[in-house]
């Protein structure tokens, strides 16, 4: 993108289309800044956890896998690696992001798409995995992308989430808003001449349930937590959950958004 990136987080997060064009926007502007922004913000170990991530995942033949907000594609890659056999999709609204994704791809059972993670365009009951690598903080919606990766994902289908965690408690939230925000909002400055650019993610995130709450809705949404791992003490956290069972809306809507 050309020019000074202006627009403002406050304007833009408190409803799923702001929010949406915000994102898109943000992540057009940083593009080509994302790998190395990911490992400086992360102090170079963003990628050990994005291997951990797939290290945990099912040993599975030729698994059908989604990865949501594929970003440069590196978690499709690490997929690929890991599934040889397997059918390996990203998906990220961001065009810049996929072009980078598109150039880097050297594995023929990947593909990159443009869709937004709460409409995949994508059969239902069809998928083995979904990954997401600071996935559902960024979903316009969180309860309509958690119902679209249900309605795509098999019963007993995985998704596995890295991102940054909302711990329990208002003071220890407070830190590390404050932490994050600082840090990030530095990172912004120093690159864009804008802090906002990389304090959305403080921004996003004290609008992003806590690690408890997070838990209910899925088990709300007929899912099962399988593992978790913390890592940098619990600022970032390696979710895994499995399909149980479809929930109607009907029943969803009784129980925690």
């Amino acid at each position: 993108m050309t020019g000074r990136f202006v627009l403002k987080i406050g304007d833009h997060l408190e409803n799923a289309e702001t929010k949406k064009y915000y994102t898109e926007r943000n992540f057009s502007e940083v593009a080509h800044r994302y790998d190395f922004i990911t490992r400086a913000l992360s102090f170079g170990r963003d990628s050990a956890w994005k291997r951990a991530l797939i290290a945990l995942l099912p040993s599975y033949e030729s698994p059908v896998c989604v990865d949501l907000a594929c970003g440069t594609g590196d978690i499709a890659f690490l997929l690929a690696d890991r599934y040889p056999r397997g059918r390996i999709t990203g998906v990220d609204i961001t065009e810049p992001m996929l072009d980078i994704a598109r150039g880097r791809n050297g594995h023929p059972n990947v593909s990159f798409a443009n869709r937004d993670m709460g409409s995949l365009d994508i059969a239902s009951g069809s998928v083995d995995i979904v990954t997401g690598g600071y996935a559902l903080r960024n979903a316009p919606d969180l309860g309509t992308a958690i119902d679209e990766i249900s309605r795509v994902l098999k019963t007993s289908g995985v998704a596995a989430f890295l991102d940054f965690s909302k711990p329990d408690g208002k003071i220890p939230q407070k830190i590390e808003y404050w932490v994050l925000k600082t840090w990030t909002g530095l990172w912004g400055t120093l690159l864009h001449r804008n802090h906002e650019v990389y304090s959305y993610i403080a921004e996003s995130l004290e609008r992003f349930p806590d690690r408890a709450r997070l838990r209910k809705i899925f088990e709300s949404k007929g899912f099962s937590v399988i593992d978790s791992r913390l890592f940098f003490a619990g600022v970032t956290e390696l979710l895994i959950v499995q399909k149980l069972r479809h929930v109607s809306e009907h029943s969803a809507a009784a129980e925690p958004a």
